[in-house]
């Protein structure tokens, strides 16, 4: 689930909390996916992940990760960034355009004490990304991090990002292929809406 917090009454916040209620109703699964789509100035290459969006505080859609995970370092390196959500319950998909920021420490500590320490363990066992010889050794550093860590202290190495949109687009799919897109542009500082062609 994505949790709602001081919810901002521009229309393409109120469009997308709509669409969410919607989709929640229908029995959405995963509804909290999220795919971000990245580019890394030093390697010159387009990524893109699913993680899951947490929180939508006013403006700002919220995620978590390592920090020093590939994701992590594309956004520092570029912080341009692209976001997807499909939820096939209503055959929607929200397309988002933004620029990405990390979260502050002090706001990453806070949320990561609320966590459940099984996820903390992970978080401070993992090293996103990296190489291993086996996924034996996933578990062995997890169990360890259960066994001797204080897992309600959050490790500099991980936290959040958050990302306002300056573009949405609402696609809604049809049998006929008479698709329907809504564009929310937001231009010297006011949404401009238009539909385009499917």
């Amino acid at each position: 689930m994505i949790e709602f917090k001081n919810p901002c009454r521009g229309i393409p916040y109120l469009y997308f909390e709509d669409k969410y209620n919607k989709a929640k109703a229908a029995g959405q699964k995963n509804i909290e996916a999220i795919s971000i789509a990245s580019y890394n100035n030093k390697t010159r290459e387009v990524d893109s992940r699913f993680v899951n969006l947490k929180f939508i505080d006013d403006k700002k859609f919220i995620f978590f990760s390592n920090l020093k995970s590939p994701k992590s370092i594309a956004f520092r390196s570029h912080n341009q960034i692209s976001a997807l959500l499909y939820w096939s319950s209503i055959n929607v998909q929200i397309r988002m355009k933004a620029k990405i920021n990390q979260t502050s420490i002090e706001y990453n500590r806070t949320y990561f004490q609320q966590r459940s320490l099984d996820k903390n363990a992970l978080a401070i066992s993992s090293k996103q990304s990296q190489e291993i010889t086996s996924f034996d050794d996933v578990i062995q550093q997890y169990k360890l991090a259960k066994e001797s860590k204080d897992l309600s202290l959050c490790p500099d190495y991980w936290g959040g990002f958050s990302f306002i949109p300056y573009y949405f687009e609402f696609w809604e799919g049809h049998e006929s292929r008479l698709n329907k897109r809504i564009v929310f542009n937001r231009v010297n500082g006011n949404w401009k809406q238009y539909i385009i062609e499917p």
